[in-house]
């Protein structure tokens, strides 16, 4: 009886044989179909349009705080009202009013400065300094005189005259008393100012016009006077 072969296992000796990998694809992730849910999507829709309206409402209050303290301490806009300053300012012209220059030092002559208004406070003037606190001042034949010098006023289109019942009379010198200004228009034919309501008192003055920005053709630095 022949011998039945007995099962053999055969040992590969040979070394650095590659051995076959084999790839596991992992479970599927069902996140990325439940965010692609109809709630989802309206939830992400949601959270971007009050994101945005937060950034938004964060602008607005930013630019509204920035512009209420220029307006309160630095610059405030002015629209003219009027003929007073004619010819070099006309009615409905706009200007910025620079109200920092004069924390730092006082007004000058040949100054226009915007300021309360001596009858009614609620308004506001504009009108060109003439004379300083201890200035002596004098309208006379035409022409205004401050220390005894008079003033070349090239700006000007008409001379200087009284109005009848006005605080000063013609030829009459008046010294401008301590802490106000005397102020013309000028416009002086048709300019309410230090002639008939006195000098101004220096507390009243909001700022200094320093730039016209309308009409556009007009726009620029307003050019300073010096007597």
């Amino acid at each position: 009886m022949e011998k039945q072969d007995k099962p053999r296992v055969l040992i590969d000796t040979r070394e650095n044989e590659r051995i076959p990998s084999v790839v596991v694809s992992a479970p599927q992730d069902r996140s990325e179909d439940n965010n692609n849910s109809p709630q989802n999507i309206i939830t992400y829709t949601m959270r971007k349009i009050v994101n945005f309206f937060l950034d938004f409402l964060e602008t607005i209050v930013v630019a509204l705080s920035i512009f209420v303290v220029i307006y309160l301490f630095l610059m405030q806009p002015h629209e003219i009202k009027g003929s007073s300053m004619e010819p070099n300012f006309y009615n409905n012209q706009y200007i910025l009013t620079d109200k920092i220059s004069y924390r730092l030092h006082e007004p000058s002559r040949g100054d226009v400065v915007i300021f309360k208004a001596p009858i009614d406070p609620d308004q506001d003037y504009i009108k060109r300094v003439i004379g300083l606190t201890g200035d002596k001042v004098k309208v006379q034949n035409g022409s205004v005189y401050v220390n005894g010098e008079k003033l070349k006023e090239d700006y000007l289109k008409d001379p200087t005259f009284m109005f009848p019942g006005s605080f000063m009379a013609d030829g009459v010198e008046i010294t401008v008393p301590p802490g106000k200004l005397f102020v013309m228009g000028d416009n002086r034919p048709h300019s309410s100012d230090s002639r008939v309501f006195g000098p101004i008192p220096l507390d009243t003055i909001i700022g200094r016009a320093f730039i016209r920005y309308w009409p556009i053709d007009a726009l620029g630095v307003l050019p300073g006077v010096h007597y």
